[in-house]
């Protein structure tokens, strides 16, 4: 018994999407996920698996098929039939992409707006970076400095001033611009990029809030609430995290796998990412954007643990703090200024004095 060509069509349609969606659900491509949004992120990627290993699977297969079943047969020397198209079948595969790709792009653009990705009220003014400031070249420096530049406009100077009270570790770092070339060029955006709260914690504030500036080739997190700065971010699992972050040299990107979100950290902008950890554990942050030679190795450690667990860290790290500032007076036997202080090490790190306003108390 023959068996029709539509039948044999059909068996073959739904082997190809039994398979395309076992394998776009089970395909193990993607570490676990670690937060509420990469929920959403994963149910994107896995639709796209599915799309794609049925495309592959239905394309390699017409073509085994096809170099099988017209290969050329011993003795046959003619030419083949001439073929000058199939009309139908060209309008077929140019919808069927078409219709897949413009699917795609909906869906897309629905997950990005559910992880708080679009949000037209993020735009905001770039703060005008002052000619005269610089970066520090090591992150213990920038742990310690709490100087903000000057600004030329009043309500930038006061905007600043209250960072630096309330986040006096890293104020000098995320005020510094360090690309000559780029500071006050015609042409630059003030669009921050951001990815904000989800649609249902949209105006609400965030549970934690981390600054997060990034320079070759380290992290520094600094806790607002408390000042604690470390070069390890911890974070309490079930709430949302807001990571205000900036660069200090040249772009870098705050990527966590796990996570599922990447964002870039611009000198001279401020970014922002929210996401609500989930999993505890220890996850690597990475720098996804070639940063320098050494960029390979810029790396740290994004600690999710329970709320006890990170309550009890915070008070380990105002411990520690204190510690080293009290070993920091006890060497200063001379009682010098800030300045004479630490004049040594800021000569050598090529620091220049007029940085060294005030040292973090």
């Amino acid at each position: 018994m023959k068996i029709p060509s539509s039948i044999w069509t059909l068996l073959i349609g739904i082997v190809l999407t039994l398979v395309s969606l076992w394998y776009g659900q089970n395909h193990g491509l993607l570490p676990a996920a670690a937060t509420d949004e990469a929920v959403l992120v994963d149910g994107l990627f896995n639709a796209m698996m599915i799309i794609s290993t049925g495309i592959f699977l239905l394309v390699e297969g017409i073509l085994i098929y096809s170099a099988f079943r017209y290969r050329r047969r011993a003795g046959d020397n003619q030419d083949g039939p001439p073929v000058e198209g199939n009309v139908p079948l060209e309008i077929l595969w140019t919808a069927i992409p078409a219709i897949i790709v413009i699917g795609i792009s909906v869906y897309s653009f629905d997950v990005y707006n559910e992880i708080g990705g679009f949000d037209p009220h993020a735009i905001h003014e770039a703060p005008m970076m002052n000619q005269e400031s610089m970066a520090m070249p090591g992150s213990a420096m920038a742990a310690t400095l709490s100087d903000t530049p000057p600004s030329t406009e009043p309500n930038l100077n006061q905007e600043k001033s209250d960072e630096a009270m309330q986040d006096p570790a890293t104020a000098a770092v995320r005020n510094a611009d360090q690309i000559p070339q780029k500071r006050n060029a015609p042409g630059v955006g003030s669009v921050a990029p951001t990815i904000g709260g989800t649609p249902d914690k949209a105006g609400k504030p965030p549970g934690l809030q981390v600054n997060v500036t990034g320079l070759q080739y380290a992290w520094l997190f600094t806790y607002p609430e408390t000042g604690i700065t470390t070069g390890e971010m911890h974070v309490p699992i079930g709430r949302e995290v807001e990571i205000n972050m900036t660069a200090n040299d040249v772009i870098h990107a705050f990527w966590v796998p796990e996570f599922r979100l990447k964002q870039d950290a611009i000198p001279g902008r401020q970014s922002e990412i929210r996401f609500t950890p989930k999993k505890a554990g220890d996850y690597a942050l990475i720098c996804a954007e070639l940063c320098g030679p050494y960029h390979g190795a810029m790396r740290a450690t994004v600690v999710v643990e329970p709320e006890e667990a990170f309550d009890k860290w915070m008070q380990e790290q105002l411990v520690a703090s204190k510690e080293t500032l009290n070993q920091a007076v006890a060497l200063n036997s001379a009682d010098l200024s800030p300045n004479e202080f630490l004049a040594p090490y800021t000569k050598d790190m090529g620091i220049k004095p007029e940085i060294l306003h005030q040292v973090h108390h």
